[in-house]
């Protein structure tokens, strides 16, 4: 028996896809909330890294026009998203591996519900990881130095990004053997991403070939978009490529990709995994 396959056609078929996706999406929550360990490990790396950066490298990593500290926070939180996007391939290989996937498909229930209410799930888990890191910023001297708007522009801008990264890790999540492969797989690819980029230090301090990826690499754009949205570039140079002189369409262009990429191969994927 396989999960059920919408005709859109059919009247109140979207009000039904809608439901799944809100009972999968809550199903998701209250395991979170059964779990606060979970939430507790999600924060507590970013706000080890503020600390660590903050407090005990600050006053040794100098950054040209603007405080580190301010410098620093647009990073951490592109790091908090991208790493908190792990968690729904995590989630969507331990459910595998656990037979929650095969119940799901006794179900009269859409199949792209469970990678919906996944997401969905991630993206709050997410946000409640941006506020918590906000007020960690505040207290170690960080400060938004634009309007609510722009600032509340930020943190979307943050979250849609991770929305969609979290559809590349639920398929990473699907593709993998166990749940033990997803975490150094996803590894190998956040860790590049988040290290050789603005996150940490201004790219025109790397090696050539460094500062070229860090350039044109898509978590830069999120980080200099951050620090845009949020005031904290100060007098900084912003280098001369187009990713980072546009960053905030560079991240709405790279956000929309990957969904329009990697939604389909996740459902592609998890009917594959459904039909078996």
């Amino acid at each position: 028996m396989s999960t059920r396959t919408l005709d859109y056609t059919e009247p109140g078929a979207l009000v039904m896809w809608f439901s799944d996706g809100w009972m999968i999406t809550k199903r998701n929550l209250l395991k979170m909330k059964r779990s606060p360990d979970m939430l507790l490990f999600a924060v507590l790396q970013p706000i080890m890294f503020v600390l660590l950066f903050s407090q005990v490298y600050g006053g040794s990593i100098a950054v040209e026009g603007t405080d580190y500290t301010q410098f620093l926070m647009a990073g951490i939180f592109a790091q908090t998203v991208v790493f908190g996007s792990t968690f729904s391939g995590a989630a969507m290989a331990q459910d595998l591996k656990d037979g929650i996937i095969d119940r799901f498909r006794t179900l009269p229930m859409s199949g792209s519900a469970v990678l919906i209410g996944r997401t969905n799930a991630d993206l709050v888990l997410n946000a409640i990881s941006v506020l918590i890191m906000m007020g960690t910023g505040l207290l170690v001297g960080w400060r938004v130095n634009t309007s609510l708007s722009s600032s509340l522009a930020g943190v979307g801008l943050l979250l849609l990004f991770s929305y969609a990264f979290s559809w590349v890790m639920a398929l990473l999540g699907m593709s993998v053997k166990t749940p033990e492969v997803i975490n150094n797989a996803s590894f190998m690819i956040l860790f590049p991403l988040t290290f050789i980029s603005n996150a940490f230090v201004q790219s025109s301090n790397l090696p050539t070939p460094l500062r070229i990826f860090a350039e044109w690499n898509p978590v830069s754009a999120l980080v200099h978009a951050a620090r845009e949205l949020f005031g904290n570039l100060g007098s900084a140079p912003v280098p001369d490529v187009w990713p980072l002189q546009h960053a905030v369409e560079t991240v709405l262009i790279g956000a929309a990709l990957m969904l329009v990429v990697f939604v389909p191969l996740c459902i592609r994927k998890f009917a594959s995994i459904s039909s078996r």
